[in-house]
């Protein structure tokens, strides 16, 4: 999954009676889900996020200024940390507390980037359908499992690392959040079958709405974003220090 800064938007939020009250339209659609989310502001105040993706790592964002920390474990055993700012893509990398130089500090800064665009999105898609470069198009209402949905079909212009995908999000009627996604990524086949998760858990963290669980659709897989949490503030030392976070 792609893509990198999160939407500003100027839209007017309607309620979600007048909104519903009317034919679903995209704007109605995201403004209902913005609002489920915990509303605009709340997500433009939200400065700090730190969650682990699947037990393999975990990222400190800076949300304000695009620093950005992870931290985990190579499969050869070492302890690796990158601090960089996703907004220039530079940065600098340690194994095992040593500094790393050269062309594997650049592959690891550039990798640490793209765990960012990956593991970000699965935790924050609803919060990115107003990113520069999306192109969302009402895709009609669906019934499932005895609640009726109000489905939005994503794609993408040049931006991002896979620019092909596609997605389908699954806005619950009656909730205004996600219940679920499919897509098709760009090195699957384009008539798919897409591949469906189910969103489980949403909850409050800071001001805004996170939902942890993803359940694959047909499958006996689990997908776990843990240890996630919203900080007001943060020491400089979470993005200019290979130490520990305290």
């Amino acid at each position: 999954p792609p893509r990198s800064t999160l939407f500003p938007y100027t839209t007017l939020f309607r309620s979600a009676s007048t909104a519903l009250a009317q034919a679903p339209t995209v704007d109605s659609v995201v403004d209902h889900l913005t609002q489920a989310l915990g509303g605009k502001q709340a997500w433009d105040n939200t400065h700090y996020i730190r969650f682990n993706f699947l037990g393999r790592r975990t990222h400190w964002w800076d949300k304000w200024t695009g620093r950005h920390r992870l931290e985990g474990q190579t499969k050869e055993g070492q302890h690796y940390v990158v601090v960089e700012n996703v907004n220039t893509k530079e940065g600098t990398a340690w194994l095992d507390g040593k500094k790393v130089e050269g062309d594997k500090a650049k592959e690891m800064v550039d990798n640490a980037y793209a765990a960012w665009v990956n593991d970000t999105y699965w935790l924050l898609e609803p919060y990115k359908l107003r990113d520069p470069g999306v192109n969302l198009s009402y895709a009609g209402e669906q019934a499932l499992d005895g609640k009726t949905y109000d489905k939005l079909a994503v794609s993408f212009g040049k931006v991002g690392l896979t620019p092909g995908d596609r997605y389908w999000v699954y806005v619950n009627r009656d909730t205004g959040l996600v219940d679920r996604w499919e897509y098709i990524l760009q090195d699957m086949p384009k008539d798919g079958p897409a591949t469906a998760w189910k969103w489980e858990g949403w909850q409050k963290y800071g001001n805004v709405m996170l939902a942890p669980h993803r359940v694959q659709v047909g499958a006996d897989r689990k997908l776990e974003l843990t240890d996630i949490a919203v900080f007001d503030q943060l020491p400089d030392s979470v993005f200019t220090s290979p130490e520990p976070v305290k």
